[in-house]
């Protein structure tokens, strides 16, 4: 689903999908609902969201969270908590881990689990993220773009690579 019809600053419908959060936020229920319908209950479904639009006015952070408590109570299983886009004058403070926060409010907050996103590229810090309970998963995608054996990477760095089950065929390039 399109971040445009949550955000109110590009949502500029006066139907019954524009206008108020309960409007706004229509489509994306309506959605789920179909999904869950036919989605097998023992697989996850899981909604990306944008947590913020970085603007004064936009969709923001606590929005987000009474979103995800919405789509929790509809079956979601997982937030994955992204950021920022709809507009050409945000001002996004990129960084490492700079979509986290937005994670572990939602995790916290709503009770639901959250995969963290946003330019997480150490082993290290995908770890702490983790094991402090900061977000339920980490994915990584740009990263996997620069550095396709990250899952190695990360195996070497966290001391844990005999964990690392690699298919026979491939136990030379590793």
């Amino acid at each position: 689903m399109s971040h445009e019809f949550l955000s109110p600053l590009t949502n500029q419908r006066t139907d019954q999908y524009g206008g108020s959060f309960e409007n706004r936020i229509r489509f994306l229920l309506e959605a789920t609902r179909s999904v869950r319908k036919v989605w097998p209950d023992p697989l996850p479904l899981t909604v990306r969201i944008s947590c913020t639009d970085w603007v004064e006015g936009g969709w923001d952070i606590g929005q987000s969270i009474e979103l995800a408590r919405r789509l929790k109570a509809e079956g979601v299983d997982l937030i994955d908590c992204s950021s920022g886009g709809t507009v050409p004058h945000a001002k996004i403070p990129v960084g490492a881990g700079y979509q986290v926060p937005f994670a572990e409010r939602i995790r916290r907050e709503a009770g639901m689990a959250t995969a963290a996103v946003g330019s997480i590229t150490e082993p290290t810090h995908a770890d702490e993220i983790i094991r402090n309970g900061r977000a339920d998963l980490v994915l990584l995608a740009r990263e996997f773009l620069r550095e396709p054996y990250w899952p190695l990477k990360a195996a070497r760095v966290l001391g844990r690579k005999d964990s690392l089950k690699t298919p026979v065929q491939y136990d030379r390039a590793w």
